[in-house]
C-alpha cells in the first residue's frame, strides 16, 4: 500500500486514538503527522506484519511521551482543565471513529484519572475493541498484564457517564431552547431546561477571566449566563454545531470562535455545561478566521 493510501486509510483511527489520549486536537494532529513522517523513513515497510498495529504503537508511544512531558504544565494549570473542543465536520472521515459516549467532554475528563498506560489500554479495549494480544503488542506488555490493567482502569472510572436516552435531534432542540431562553432573558424557561443540580465548568487557562471552580445548581448557572450575555458586544453570532459528539454551540465575536459550549444530558434535562474560553485551545477553529 502506498504512503498516501496508508494515510487516508489510517489517519481517522490514529487521530481518534491520539485525541482521546490527549484531549488536544492540535497535539493529536501533530502526532499523527509526525507518525507518518517517521513511517515514510522506514525503508522496508513491507516487512511490517501488521501496519495498523504498528501505527497505533507509534501513536501511543508518542502520546504517552507527550503526556509525561506535559505533566508539570498540567499541575500548574490555572483554573479547570477541559479538553480542546472537537467540532465535527460533516465531511470529516475522522468522525467514523467517534462514538458520542466515548468522545464527550465528560468522558474525556474521566480518562484524565488514568495513568498514561492505563489510558492507552482502556481506550484500545473499551473504545476500539482490540483484543488483549493486539493491545499487548502496542503497549509492550503481555496480554495477561493488559487484561489486569484494563480491569483496574475500568474500576477506577466509577462515574462513567451514562448515554442519554435522548436522540441527537432532541438534544439539539433543548440546546436551541436554552439559547433562545437566554437571549430573551427568560429565567424560568432556562431553569426548566436545566437539572436542579446542574454543573457548569469553564476553561480560560489563565488567559481570560472565568470561574476557576465549578458552578453548582441551576439558579447560579442561569445568573452566570445572564451576566455573560450582558457583557457580549452587539455584534456576535451563535452557530449550532456538534461538539464532542453532542449538540453544542459556538459563540463568534469578530468572526472568531470565542466560546465553545458542550452539554451533557440526564433525564431529559441539561446536567452539565462545559465552556471553553482559552484562546489557545480554540486556535484550531480560528486558523482561517
Amino acid at each position: 500500500m502506498e504512503m498516501e493510501q496508508l494515510y487516508q486509510a489510517y489517519k481517522p483511527l490514529l487521530f481518534s486514538l491520539a485525541y482521546r489520549m490527549l484531549g488536544s486536537v492540535m497535539d493529536a494532529e501533530d502526532i499523527v503527522h509526525d507518525t507518518f513522517l517517521s513511517l515514510n523513513q522506514i525503508e522496508e515497510l513491507e516487512s511490517v506484519d501488521n501496519v495498523k498495529a504498528y501505527l497505533c504503537k507509534m501513536v501511543t508511544n508518542r502520546t504517552i511521551d507527550k503526556l509525561r512531558s506535559a505533566a508539570h504544565k498540567r499541575n500548574v494549570y490555572i483554573g479547570m482543565w477541559l479538553p480542546e473542543p472537537l467540532v465535527e465536520e460533516n465531511d470529516d472521515p475522522s468522525m467514523t471513529y467517534i462514538m458520542k459516549e466515548s468522545i464527550s467532554t465528560a468522558y474525556l475528563l474521566l480518562l484524565q484519572q488514568l495513568s498514561e498506560v492505563e489510558r492507552a489500554v482502556f481506550i484500545l479495549r473499551e473504545v476500539f475493541g482490540y483484543d488483549y494480544d493486539e493491545i499487548a503488542s502496542i503497549v509492550d506488555k503481555n496480554s495477561a498484564n493488559c487484561r489486569q490493567i484494563f480491569h483496574r482502569a475500568r474500576k477506577s472510572i466509577v462515574d462513567k457517564p451514562k448515554a442519554s436516552k435522548l436522540s441527537t435531534k432532541q438534544m439539539a432542540a433543548y440546546v436551541e431552547q436554552f439559547v433562545a431562553s437566554l437571549q430573551r432573558g427568560d429565567v424560568q424557561a432556562m431553569l426548566e431546561i436545566l437539572k436542579t443540580d446542574a454543573i457548569f465548568k469553564s476553561d480560560g487557562g489563565g488567559k481570560v477571566t472565568t470561574a476557576l471552580k465549578p458552578i453548582y445548581t441551576s439558579e447560579r448557572i442561569v445568573r452566570l449566563f445572564l451576566g455573560i450575555t450582558k457583557k457580549l458586544p452587539e455584534e456576535y453570532s451563535i452557530t449550532f454545531r456538534m461538539v464532542n459528539g453532542t449538540p453544542g454551540i459556538i459563540v463568534n465575536i469578530n468572526n472568531r470562535a470565542t466560546y465553545v459550549l458542550s452539554f451533557e444530558f440526564q433525564e431529559e434535562k441539561i446536567a452539565s455545561i462545559y465552556m471553553m474560553m482559552n484562546p489557545e485551545k480554540l486556535m484550531h477553529l480560528n486558523e482561517n478566521a
